[in-house]
């Protein structure tokens, strides 16, 4: 008997966020590809035993496919770092996690009061250099964080503007640090990056796409730029690095001892620094290259990381837990109204499913609730 209210849709979104392929996820079905792409084109629907089949492999549950797709996650909404070279599985993968994601974020936003989205627009198209220097100060009068002082987390920042961060494990270490640009944004981080300084610069590189790119299409080399630069200079805003580079040149030499100590206190990378700082034109050439010879030379870059915390996303993690202590709405709650399995929702998180073990069998509050 075939399955009534099957949305192909649906099932396209789930094989995306599996990573498989038409012709994989019909061997492990037992059906063909061409079968599984008119099931997708909504040509044709599954039998009973065919769709309990495909939402085991899928990690999904039957009702995944019962509700067609609303408002998914387009493409053009993704900033990617290299998107000419992303391969298009792994893009769509992206895609369609967010898709999810989004759904899930949205259930906290109707339970909790999160901070309302608050990132500035650009004041001007095509920023130039100068341009982009006021947009990063701009942006940071905006959040009240000043001029002349480090910020002390780049995450609470951006979760204080509205926006949500995670990682998508199995994903993300694929693909540089990503934001997706919707009602309420998303940033996706790679943990496997390395130095605490580099996700900083990650967070305020996608802070730059949020503020200078709205609407538009990311990935080239200019808006890469843009976003480098932006977050270059909010990070260390001009007037400060004038002020505090004074003295880290001497005659001979650069004092690396100077530029050591404003990686601590600024929390960004050494080499960073120095890229800033001929950006301004405070080096020449010369000391320019002279600089990042004397980087390359083994754990050099990595001087003083071990001093400088990781910071971890604090919001999505604590809207689960009050929802949860509050108001009874368990992580398997939310996971049977989006009609995935557990193992998506940790996947998409990185909550530690076992903080709730004890609700795993409960009825789901969340599905009858009325409202």
């Amino acid at each position: 008997m075939e399955t009534n209210n099957f949305h192909g849709d649906r099932l396209r979104l789930a094989r995306l966020m599996s990573g498989m392929t038409q012709q994989e996820l019909g061997h492990w079905v037992s059906v063909s590809r061409q079968f599984v792409h008119q099931m997708e084109s909504g040509d044709k629907s599954p039998a009973e035993d065919v769709s309990a089949a495909l939402a085991e492999v899928l990690k999904v549950k039957p009702s995944f496919f019962n509700h067609s797709i609303v408002n998914d996650v387009k493409y053009e909404q993704c900033h990617f770092r290299k998107r000419k070279t992303t391969p298009v599985g792994l893009a769509n993968r992206v895609l369609a996690l967010g898709t999810i994601f989004e759904l899930l974020v949205d259930i906290l936003d109707h339970h909790l009061e999160l901070p309302e989205p608050d990132f500035p627009a650009a004041q001007v198209d095509n920023p130039d250099a100068e341009a982009l220097e006021r947009e990063a100060e701009s942006c940071r009068k905006h959040w009240n964080l000043g001029l002349m002082a480090p910020i002390s987390n780049m995450v609470r920042v951006l979760e204080n503007a509205g926006a949500v961060i995670t990682s998508f494990d199995d994903v993300s270490d694929k693909v540089d640090a990503l934001s997706i640009n919707r009602k309420r944004p998303i940033v996706v981080l790679n943990r496997n990056k390395g130095s605490s300084c580099r996700i900083r610069f990650d967070l305020a590189h996608e802070c730059g796409h949020l503020i200078l790119h709205q609407g538009l299409e990311t990935g080239c080399n200019q808006t890469e730029k843009e976003a480098d630069c932006f977050a270059s200079a909010f990070l260390f805003p001009r007037s400060a690095f004038l002020k505090e580079f004074e003295g880290c040149v001497g005659p001979t030499r650069i004092r690396w001892e100077r530029i050591y100590s404003l990686k601590r206190r600024w929390m960004m990378s050494a080499r960073a620094i120095i890229y800033r700082a001929n950006y301004l034109g405070l080096l020449t050439a010369q000391q320019y290259r002279t600089a990042n010879v004397f980087l390359s030379k083994g754990g050099r870059t990595e001087e003083y990381d071990d001093e400088i915390p990781y910071e971890n996303p604090e919001i999505l993690g604590a809207a689960l837990d009050i929802i949860y202590s509050k108001m009874g709405v368990s992580i398997f709650d939310i996971a049977d109204s989006l009609g995935v399995s557990e193992e998506i929702i940790a996947q998409l998180t990185g909550y530690d499913l076992s903080k709730q073990a004890q609700a795993k069998n409960v009825t789901s509050l969340l599905l009858h609730r009325k409202g």
